[in-house]
């Protein structure tokens, strides 16, 4: 969890609607649309239907999200660039027309002998080439632009939704196909994106390319007449019957010999994706690995996953293989069958040379036409396994939305208090995405300048309840309500440290330049960091560089530029001594004199910087609150004779009575 400002939100989740000019607009104004009903698989299926009858939700799944960027809130230039795209390849099926008659022209030209008309066709080629050449590098740009804006939007939705609410926290607490979210949302959904507009393209063209040259086939080719057995067959467009054979035997060679490329190019991505988190988590860990000596554990780790990586790309690479063999051996072979099937009409002379090459030409673009599904197989494959990730991902928070709106498992509402109190918990239980309860019934009320201390055994739910406070946790019953208009600000025990420089992350989740150079660095001197003052402008891997300690410190710099009504302590200083820890606490209620303090600590010390005190015991069917004591008595309106009769039967100073009859450190 992470120290954040927060104000009085919504949680319903909601975006505003609208398209942006732009994939920068788009980000900020993409339509969150509620998330699909969920599925649930029919109980008569066995296992391995059940796996299958997933996957092909997963992918329908994708397609729910992903062409909303043609729909109502999707980008107003959808359309306008896919009509576009569309135009562009019909205008590109023409030139390829073109250049199928120059063929013609120009072989039948040499055949006669005719120099005139060989001279004139070599001009007109060139601006047919031209024209090709302008006409292809401009469809390449529009299909481009389509995929980086439809990527730009897709990942604007998804990023939206996973950090809504705090989902990209809550998925790191329910069961589900959705690890490494950051490597699916980046990766994984380029390609997912990519990919279908690639194929969308191709597919068109080659439906026009094979319907414009199946007719230049059946014109040329004519009708083949073969003598068997002293009987005499004809074949009508037997160029056209021959393609369609061709393709067809190579495209079912493809579909047997590639039937398990999806699957293994999955587990090929999904290999790939554990072996980068692996490494991350090594990196973000270096610290505690290295002071524990757990080199070697970590090198067997990495060694374990990648040699998973390696053998998922053995098998990939069989599969590359196999589907090489086809697609190879049918690029070698289909120049050569029209022109050997031609050939016997040529040497009659039925048929000029112009023709037999124009043939040629024909039956190549008619078999790269058919044979779409040969060449792009193993993309197909890849792009199945990237949307089913990114799909998943989707399905996670899919129910993380549908538990928001739902009172089946029961939510913790947020709301505002009333009266002076500040924060208020109202019945509060917090329980797990299963039910199980963490902690219950819970009512605590917060008056404005109270520091007040949550304590209790580990395991017994007080950072848990933290979490509910803040509004990660949502599960539960009960309300958690602040004061209108009031900060809150979270201070946990690992302070998020940003990149860029030092400024930014005193600064933190402000702007680096909200505050002036000056006061940052007179936060940094207050905290004991003036030291650090002389680099504050230096961009330096700071997570890596400061100490547990040194961050507990810049966090309490933090509080004093964005001087909150609220302050919620996660054992904010237990990386500090305890002379350190004095001193910042000390110092916030020097600096800040009215905000109200809500700590959760092991530290008995820390009660002396507390007005109050909670406690939270571990008992069956969740931690409950046991009791709730004044360590410093609340002030009353009373007459001077009172407060004197007081002040005489009042213990040593330092020591104050509890309402439990104890003593406690004041």
């Amino acid at each position: 969890m992470a120290d954040a400002k927060l104000k009085p939100k919504s949680v319903d989740g909601t975006e505003p609607h609208g398209a942006g000019n732009s994939p920068q607009e788009t980000a900020s104004t993409v339509e969150v649309m509620p998330p699909p009903d969920a599925i649930e698989p029919d109980p008569e299926l066995t296992p391995e239907e059940a796996e299958q009858a997933r996957k092909r939700y997963l992918l329908k799944r994708f397609w729910i999200s992903a062409r909303r960027y043609w729909g109502r809130g999707g980008d107003k230039f959808a359309w306008p660039f896919s009509i576009g795209l569309l135009a562009l390849i019909g205008m590109n099926v023409g030139f390829q027309y073109g250049i199928n008659l120059w063929n013609r022209g120009i072989f039948d030209a040499i055949e006669r002998h005719d120099a005139g008309t060989v001279y004139f066709l070599s001009a007109v080629f060139v601006p047919l080439v031209l024209g090709t050449v302008a006409i292809v590098t401009i469809q390449v740009a529009v299909r481009m632009m389509i995929q980086r804006r439809w990527r730009a939007w897709l990942t604007t939705s998804v990023i939206a939704r996973w950090l809504a609410n705090g989902r990209y926290y809550q998925l790191n607490l329910i069961g589900g196909d959705h690890k490494n979210p950051e490597a699916r949302i980046s990766e994984d959904l380029r390609i997912a994106t990519e990919a279908p507009v690639d194929f969308i393209a191709g597919v068109i063209s080659a439906f026009l390319a094979a319907s414009t040259f199946i007719v230049v086939l059946w014109t040329i080719g004519g009708a083949l007449t073969l003598p068997i057995a002293g009987f005499t067959v004809t074949i009508p467009g037997f160029l056209v019957v021959t393609a369609v054979l061709y393709a067809a035997i190579t495209s079912t060679s493809m579909a047997v010999i590639g039937r398990y490329f999806v699957h293994v190019s999955e587990a090929k991505n999904q290999a790939e994706a554990e072996f980068r988190y692996t490494l991350t988590h090594v990196r973000e860990n270096g610290e505690s690995i290295a002071l524990l000596g757990g080199e070697e554990e970590e090198r067997n780790d990495l060694d374990k996953t990648f040699a998973n990586v390696l053998r998922q790309w053995a098998l990939l690479a069989r599969q590359h293989m196999r589907t090489t063999l086809v697609s190879h051996g049918s690029m070698l072979i289909a120049p050569v069958v029209p022109v050997l099937l031609c050939a016997p009409k040529f040497l009659e002379g039925s048929m000029s040379l112009g023709q037999v090459m124009q043939a040629a030409s024909a039956f190549a673009i008619v078999q790269g036409a058919f044979g779409w599904l040969v060449d792009n197989y193993p993309r197909l494959a890849d792009w199945n396994a990237c949307a089913r990730r990114i799909a998943s991902l989707m399905m996670s928070l899919d129910g993380l939305e549908r538990a928001e709106q739902s009172d089946s498992l029961g939510r913790i509402k947020h709301g505002e208090t009333e009266g002076e109190a500040m924060l208020s918990l109202n019945d509060l239980s917090v329980s797990l995405d299963d039910g199980t309860a963490v902690v219950t019934e819970t009512r605590v009320e917060i008056e404005p300048g109270e520091r007040v201390l949550v304590s209790g055994e580990s395991g017994s739910g007080k950072s848990t309840l933290v979490r509910a406070i803040a509004g990660l946790w949502p599960w539960g019953g009960g309300s958690v309500n602040f004061h209108a208009d009031r900060r809150l600000f979270m201070l946990p025990q690992r302070p998020y440290i940003p990149s860029g420089t030092l400024r930014r992350a005193v600064a933190y989740p402000g702007a680096a330049d909200s505050w002036p150079l000056d006061e940052i660095k007179a936060a940094l001197d207050k905290v004991g960091l003036d030291y650090l003052n002389d680099k504050i402008e230096e961009d330096a891997p700071w997570d890596q560089t400061l100490s547990g300690g040194e961050k507990q410190r810049l966090a309490f710099a933090r509080l004093l530029l964005h001087q909150p009504d609220i302050i919620v302590l996660d054992e904010a200083t237990a990386a500090l001594d305890e002379k350190s820890q004095d001193k910042m606490m000390q110092m916030v209620i020097d600096e800040l004199p009215e905000v109200t303090i809500l700590s959760v600590a092991h530290r008995a010390e820390l009660e002396v910087f507390h007005s109050r005190k909670i406690t939270l015991e571990r008992r069956e069917g969740g931690a409950k609150l046991v009791s709730d004591i004044d360590l410093i008595k609340r002030k009353r309106k009373r007459n001077l004779l009172s407060r004197v009769l007081e002040k005489r039967r009042s213990p040593p100073k330092g020591i104050t009575t509890s309402t439990e009859g104890g003593t406690v450190p004041e």
